[in-house]
């Protein structure tokens, strides 16, 4: 095993060298940057043309990028939102000449979801990434090669989507954006197999992903994302371990009898995970933002492994990579355009050491000119390509685990909810207590027995809140009853920080806990505090 691992590792190795040849090629101090990134605008504009969009915003007539930014507006996904529709419907040729082929959920501002568009030039930008990404980590860490990883899989926990739509909503499994080939190779592989994330609860996708990880001594790299994914994972190592020994020694319906295993584990101790897998070499996951404790404790506990901060990556495209120590612009992958504070768009080579920006994309599946919402600061350069730190998301947006909870969103859900209620105020925020991080609504004003089920409901059509609520890294969200002087304690609070009085505008979310020790009120059910 140990060698046919090896020989498929470095297949999929050379599958991404080009992607990697192309990507170095790109970093040098000249104009190589501007270049490549003016063809791939060129290329973008040329093979749409003749798309419902392309009619629309004239880009037979777009030679230069003043002239894309004259007939193209920025937008967010409410601008694409009735475009994205169409193709949802079964009309072609709308966005892109290449078919979609999926469309693929993730968390929306205004709304719950929004739908993104792939295709298989999207898939080619990820891969563009991906490639050089992976090339360089097996350039630092070669012995990776010899062992197999683990790729976090997304749970589906039985659910599936019932929403009309010509065009598949998600994929079957995670490996999907790295098409046909490289799929096969990376589940050839893969530490936990593909299938689990069909288990039918989160209980048992865990304890299938534990029983895999545990039957693989020669783990050599872990791919998660939010860090505590893992920590959650391993915290249920102890409950599990007599029934995990059995099933590993005696074998299960998903994994053959190891009694050679089962006694290697037998001297091991469930709660000090680097005793399990030896031979890890790399974990690669979030560390910045409300990310980097959680990242820490992870490191904690396994002091033998690197751990190597991921670079930024969302649904729409990919953004930076870990490449060299540094955190590389993904500069072959998609069109990038960067606004400053005043709302200026800027190429490339318009970016500055130390600015902040927000990030705008064009891509190959059909996002036009889009503000993906990721806020980042120009820290170094690689060649002549920017190395960007991510800050956060713009605008008001509570995300401790990559649940995205945005202000606009709980606003519509305040306004679904409290429609027919004279409520007084209503906030929103993280809350922490001995039992772990959960929402609380504090309210002042009428409540009834359903309220925090409805607004469960309401935060679950972000699916990834849903997904941080189905991990365990959430809580069911609770209420707090304030009993009176809400909206003043909440300016009182606010005014204390150096916020001038005036300034000051009502919100529905805030990212502060700890509200509970500024509003006068109780939690409507026991807790710990």
């Amino acid at each position: 095993m140990p060698f046919k691992t090896a020989i498929i590792n470095s297949v999929w190795a050379a599958s991404n060298l080009p992607s990697y040849w192309r990507f170095l090629n790109v970093l040098p101090c000249d104009r190589r940057p501007v270049s490549s990134q003016n063809q791939k605008l060129e290329g973008l504009l040329r093979a749409n043309e003749r798309t419902a969009f392309g009619k629309t915003h004239g880009f037979a007539e777009i030679k230069s990028h003043a002239d894309f930014k004259r007939r193209v507006p920025i937008s967010d996904y409410a601008g694409f939102e009735p475009w994205i529709r169409r193709i949802q419907d079964g009309e072609t040729n709308v966005l892109t000449s290449e078919p979609v082929t999926h469309l693929i959920p993730t968390s929306g501002s205004s709304g719950g979801r929004k739908l993104i568009p792939f295709t298989a030039g999207l898939q080619r930008e990820f891969n563009a990434g991906i490639g050089p990404w992976l090339i360089d980590l097996i350039r630092q860490f070669p012995s990776i090669l010899g062992g197999r990883a683990y790729w976090s899989i997304t749970p589906s926990l039985g659910e599936r989507s019932s929403e009309p739509s010509a065009i598949p909503i998600g994929f079957d499994a995670d490996t999907a954006y790295l098409g046909d080939k490289r799929q096969k190779l990376a589940e050839a592989v893969m530490a936990v197999p593909a299938n689990a994330h069909r288990a039918p609860s989160l209980d048992q996708f865990r304890y299938q992903t534990l029983l895999h990880l545990l039957l693989c001594p020669d783990l050599r790299l872990i791919s998660v994302w939010h860090p505590s994914f893992f920590t959650l994972l391993l915290d249920a190592l102890p409950d599990h371990w007599n029934r995990l020994l059995n099933d590993i020694e005696k074998g299960s319906p998903m994994t053959k009898p190891n009694p050679g295993r089962a006694r290697e584990l037998l001297a091991s101790d469930p709660v000090d995970p680097q005793l399990l897998w030896p031979s890890l070499q790399v974990i690669s996951c979030w560390s910045d933002a409300a990310a980097a404790l959680p990242a820490q404790q992870l490191r904690r506990r396994f002091p033998h492994a690197f751990l190597q901060p991921k670079g930024l990556l969302a649904t729409e495209g990919f953004v930076t990579l870990p490449f060299a120590g540094k955190h590389p612009l993904a500069i072959t992958s998609h069109f990038f355009e960067f606004l400053d504070d005043r709302g200026t768009p800027h190429m490339v080579d318009g970016l500055r050491t130390g600015q902040e920006y927000e990030v705008v994309l064009t891509t190959a599946g059909g996002l036009w000119r889009y503000r993906l919402g990721d806020r980042v600061r120009v820290t170094r350069w690689l060649g002549a390509v920017p190395s960007l730190e991510f800050l956060g998301r713009t605008g008001i947006a509570s995300d401790l685990f990559g649940e995205k909870v945005s202000e606009e969103f709980v606003v519509q859900l305040f306004s679904e909810i409290f429609n027919r209620t004279p409520v007084r105020f209503a906030l929103l925020a993280p809350d922490r207590d001995e039992e772990g991080c959960r929402y609380t609504l504090y309210l002042e004003g009428p409540t009834s027995s359903d309220l925090t089920d409805s607004l469960e409901r309401g935060l679950r059509r972000n699916p990834h809140y849903a997904y941080c609520r189905d991990l365990g890294q959430l809580l069911p969200v609770r209420l707090f009853e304030i009993h009176s002087r809400g909206y003043e304690s909440y300016i009182e609070r606010q005014s204390a920080t150096g916020a001038r009085l005036g300034d000051i505008k009502p919100a529905a979310l805030s990212r502060a806990p700890g509200w509970s020790q500024i509003l006068q009120g109780r939690y409507a059910d026991p807790v710990l505090c």
